[in-house]
């Protein structure tokens, strides 16, 4: 295959092809087994209560908190910075939903620097929502590819590796989308 093809090939996908890497060898959707799991050197991603749970925090080394779900109500997590005041962790959130309508495109560039700002301080992130399932996986993918230049499937299969997760179709979407613009600037 020829150079072309091959970038070709990086720059398009779809919510069917990341969605195919989501799902395990029996075909199925598998929900995360753990409450929290380092899915890249320094960067953990968590479901609500392992986030919720400060000493776990601290034992595990976490020094960075980034909250893709904050907000009041089912499907939040209600954390803020005077939650965390006592720990010396460092505290920001986006108030992201995990429904189709929601775009989480506008967070990605400025969510991709607040873990990248992490890792260059010499900190351990925890990305969280409420499963640590959809919303703060789409995170960490956009992340792996706008600051570590992998293409959305290998930023996928990267996290996928290490906990099970599926962004919802609307955010596989997004990851594609996203994926063919940074093909497009050259990242």
């Amino acid at each position: 295959m020829a150079t072309e093809d091959k970038d070709e090939t990086r720059s398009q996908c779809t919510p069917r092809d990341l969605l195919l890497i989501a799902k395990d060898s029996s075909d199925m959707v598998m929900m995360p087994t753990r409450a929290y799991d380092e899915v890249y050197p320094k960067i953990f991603i968590s479901e609500k209560s392992f986030a919720l749970n400060k000493d776990a925090l601290k034992k595990v080394g976490i020094t960075h908190i980034l909250n893709t779900a904050q907000g009041v109500g089912f499907g939040h997590v209600d954390t803020d910075e005077e939650y965390y005041k006592d720990t010396g962790m460092t505290f920001q959130a986006i108030k992201a939903t995990d429904t189709p309508r929601f775009n989480m495109s506008p967070f990605l560039h400025d969510t991709a620097e607040i873990i990248e700002n992490a890792l260059q301080n010499k900190g351990t992130i925890l990305v969280h929502c409420v499963e640590g399932f959809s919303r703060s996986a789409t995170v960490v993918v956009a992340f792996l590819m706008i600051k570590r230049g992998m293409d959305a499937r290998d930023a996928l299969r990267t996290v996928r590796a290490k906990r099970e997760v599926c962004p919802n179709n609307a955010f596989l979407k997004q990851l594609c989308e996203l994926n063919a613009k940074l093909f497009e600037e050259g990242s």
